[in-house]
């Protein structure tokens, strides 16, 4: 190796503006978001812990999701809220190789819930009388561990490929987070095989949980349509309506980051919708199902009730 080549112990993160008054207030949105993303999330797994009537494997699951949700946005908000107030937006080179790999881990454990939380609106539609049986505890749990190896596995190989990249000159990220292309871009090494390692669980994981996604929806929808009662189609969409915002939020922010050709779109516009997937989304979907679930609302209705009683 040559001796000339110097490690980068630190990169400087460019943000999304240098401007300084836009950073301040910046900093004071993603503030209010950050801090509605983790009481909203919070809230949702103790009020599933502590209401008997929501201890089902739908709210288990999304007691998880809710959990992964403040996974990834607290793997870049801290940071990039830190970052805003410093004149020179840094961040270690093992802070970065954290936040590549908590940030992989969540998004991945995400899409897997929201195809096991695809798969639980099947089972309970399509096959009511056996839903008991194919969403007992112990298959809840085997989904559930599962969808946390997959999302183990993935951020694996994003910190496996980043440390078989070589960084010996330029450090200046052009993202407010450790995204793993911008990285790519500033080695100095051989970089054919580190890019494309990471595909090889990310690709497969984004394919086969639109797959299960997609079945799904596709025979809750003939079951739905087979019904004969208005109000029975109508309780039916009701139980989905709020996975599928969620699902079409998240995928639709997917797609357009990591399918869509990279010539279609500038840097900004990857800043922009990074921005909507890793802080915005998580906040949102707290609100999604508190404010189209019913069992949720009545839930949360009842323990506000006794609180203000008490």
């Amino acid at each position: 190796m040559d001796e000339n080549l110097t490690t980068v112990s630190e990169f400087i993160l460019l943000g999304l503006t240098d401007d300084p008054i836009l950073q301040v207030i910046l900093f004071m949105l993603f503030l209010c978001i950050y801090l509605v993303t983790v009481s909203g999330n919070l809230s949702t797994i103790i009020l599933i812990r502590i209401s008997s009537q929501l201890h089902q494997p739908m709210y288990f699951l999304l007691s998880h999701l809710a959990f992964v949700d403040m996974g990834i946005s607290s793997s870049v908000t801290p940071n990039m809220l830190v970052n805003f107030l410093r004149k020179r937006s840094t961040i270690s080179y093992h802070g970065c190789v954290t936040q590549l790999g908590s940030g992989a881990f969540f998004g991945t454990s995400d899409a897997s819930f929201l195809a096991t939380m695809a798969y639980d609106r099947f089972v309970a539609i399509c096959h009511p009388l056996l839903y008991s049986t194919k969403m007992s505890t112990q298959v809840c749990v085997q989904l559930l561990v599962m969808a946390y190896v997959v999302g183990f596995l993935n951020a694996s190989t994003f910190i496996f490929s980043f440390f078989s990249l070589l960084f010996c000159g330029p450090n200046r990220v052009n993202h407010f987070f450790c995204d793993f292309a911008p990285l790519v871009e500033l080695s100095c090494s051989d970089v054919s095989v580190p890019a494309v390692v990471p595909s090889f669980t990310a690709g497969p994981t984004i394919i086969i949980t639109v797959f299960v996604i997609a079945v799904s929806y596709i025979y809750i929808l003939i079951t739905i349509l087979k019904m004969r009662s208005p109000e029975g189609r109508r309780k039916a969409f009701s139980t989905c309506t709020s996975h599928l915002t969620a699902v079409t939020l998240f995928y639709g922010t997917i797609t357009f980051i990591y399918v869509m050709p990279r010539s279609s779109y500038s840097t900004d516009q990857n800043k922009v919708v990074s921005v909507f997937y890793m802080v915005v989304i998580p906040m949102l979907n707290p609100l999604i199902y508190s404010l189209r679930n019913n069992e949720i609302k009545g839930a949360l209705k009842r323990h506000l009730g006794k609180k203000v009683l008490s």
